[in-house]
């Protein structure tokens, strides 16, 4: 039997690497802890996912959209601490 092949379609999936398992215990999965949206998505200030929206990594190893943490720490409530645990936020190096 010849199988010839007209036409396909490839399909593809991106995600980011956050270090963190696909699936958090509260079962929401990989998401900005602050808009609440995947990290594959955009925050709430973007149109498209990617370069424009990457990701930034804590001291404390939580993870968040760049523009929705620069929003929160331009905050005056924020003190300049990580949303999630209140500790002093420093970008880690290592992300």
């Amino acid at each position: 039997m010849k199988v010839i092949v007209k036409q396909w379609n490839a399909v593809a999936q991106w995600r980011w690497d956050t270090g963190h398992a696909e699936q958090d215990d509260d079962g929401e999965g990989d998401v900005c802890g602050i808009c609440r949206v995947p990290y594959e998505g955009c925050c709430p200030s973007c149109k498209m996912p990617g370069e424009d929206c990457p990701l930034i990594w804590g001291q404390c190893t939580h993870v968040f959209h760049m523009h929705c943490l620069l929003k929160w720490i331009g905050t005056s409530a924020s003190k300049q601490q990580c949303p999630m645990d209140r500790k002093a936020w420093g970008m880690s190096l290592s992300s």
